[in-house]
């Protein structure tokens, strides 16, 4: 088992007056952040604010660039192609990085968000553009992707990629996780017992089939309405089972 992970959230995902999460609660209990970056939620307020609570909270700053759909939330299918989803990234990561260096933050990594996310999972052209873009653009910086066979492919041909699993969605039979449309109150015991079973390197999906998983970071979504109370479970079964918490980068080095 696994002694060594980083445990990530999406947030920052409020937008004007409309606010989504408790981002003050929860970006200190994970080592990475995920801050959307004004395409399918956010603002440079809220990104503000997000950065500054990951500076005070000693967490990971990553930037969540998704497509430009805020009446879906981002997890509405577009079709794009490798250069455009690479330009995408680029321009949302470059808002996020200008915010974080007024705060005196860096960021850290790229993850995707929502249906951007699932189209690297269905289009390896597209992550590997992205992964490009982002290594050329800020040398150093990490592209979260699905544990997986495609990050697996570009971790092997040499990209900055950090692999990820979910805490709180289900899997399918083929690996891939199932996104819910509205997300609702899940067990924080069983998204604790799915972060374990990360660690044991396999879960299973919806239908008891075993699923390897090979991962640097696990995720859990700020949108999900008790974020905070899964984030503290997965912290004290972690703890209680002497997993250290650390930044995926450090993960990942470690990995080697």
């Amino acid at each position: 088992m696994r002694t060594l992970v980083d445990l990530n959230a999406d947030a920052g995902e409020s937008f004007g007056r409309w606010r989504l999460g408790d981002d003050a609660r929860l970006i200190p209990l994970v080592t990475s952040v995920n801050i959307a970056c004004g395409w399918h939620a956010g603002d440079p307020a809220t990104m503000q604010r997000s950065v500054e609570l990951a500076r005070d909270g000693d967490t990971a700053v990553g930037a969540h660039p998704g497509f430009p759909d805020l009446a879906g939330f981002g997890r509405r299918a577009m079709a794009l192609s490798p250069e455009d989803a690479a330009r995408a990234c680029l321009y949302q990561f470059g808002a996020l990085q200008a915010i974080a260096a007024r705060c005196g933050e860096t960021i850290r990594h790229v993850k995707p968000h929502g249906a951007f996310y699932g189209l690297t999972l269905k289009d390896e052209g597209v992550a590997e553009a992205i992964v490009e873009a982002i290594a050329t653009a800020a040398p150093g910086v990490r592209v979260v992707l699905l544990a997986g066979p495609v990050s697996e492919r570009l971790a092997e041909r040499g990209f900055p990629v950090i692999r990820e699993a979910f805490a709180d969605l289900d899997y399918d039979d083929s690996g891939h996780i199932i996104i819910e449309p509205e997300p609702l109150p899940k067990s924080p015991e069983t998204c604790a017992d799915q972060a374990e079973a990360v660690l044991r390197g396999e879960v299973r999906s919806v239908s008891g089939e075993p699923i390897p998983v090979d991962a640097d970071t696990i995720c859990l979504h700020g949108d999900r309405p008790n974020a905070v109370d899964i984030a503290e479970a997965i912290r004290e079964r972690f703890a209680s089972a002497g997993v250290r918490l650390a930044p995926m980068a450090e993960v990942a080095d470690a990995r080697g």
